[in-house]
């Protein structure tokens, strides 16, 4: 029987038998239960690929000035045509694809850095903005947004005609 230290630190007693304890510990490592509760093995490196294709996230500045909200981030990579931007109100989506021209054998890579794949960004807005007012233009990699106020205190006169 394991003493308090051996359980809390992991340690084995050499007595028991250190080669058991590795084999077990490999094999609980691989074994994963699929939706029927019976184990499956799992390759590691499958594993990672997979999360490899999950979607990436744009990261933004974002300010305002009295009239309007601007929103900027980097695109580089991305043509303006492959760009999905979305606006509401109150909300902004901005989706796309950056997709690598040619590959190369993973075994040729000495760094690995730039983000390829899918991405987006959902931006919740901190004031509403007149959709029908927005821009979008993109020079050398930079995305900027320029989101119009609504001006909620904006008056006007109407004049009444009659009929």
């Amino acid at each position: 029987m394991k003493s308090f230290f051996e359980k809390l630190t992991g340690a084995v007693d050499i007595e028991d038998g250190i080669d058991e304890s590795i084999d077990e510990e490999k094999e609980n490592r691989h074994l994963n239960v699929n939706r029927n509760g019976k184990p499956n093995e799992i390759n590691h490196e499958s594993n990672w690929m997979e999360e490899e294709a999950e979607e990436g996230e744009l990261t933004i500045d974002m300010f305002q000035d009295p009239e309007k909200i601007v929103v900027k981030t980097m695109v580089a990579g991305v043509k303006p045509e492959d760009l999905d931007i979305s606006i509401t109100r109150d909300m902004v989506t901005i989706k796309g694809k950056r997709e690598e021209s040619h590959i190369i054998s993973e075994d040729d890579y000495f760094a690995k850095e730039l983000y390829w794949g899918s991405f987006s960004r959902t931006i919740t807005l901190p004031s509403e903005i007149d959709i029908e007012e927005a821009k979008a233009t993109e020079k050398h990699g930079l995305l900027i947004l320029e989101l119009p106020k609504i001006d909620k205190g904006r008056q006007t006169k109407l004049k009444v005609k009659a009929n």
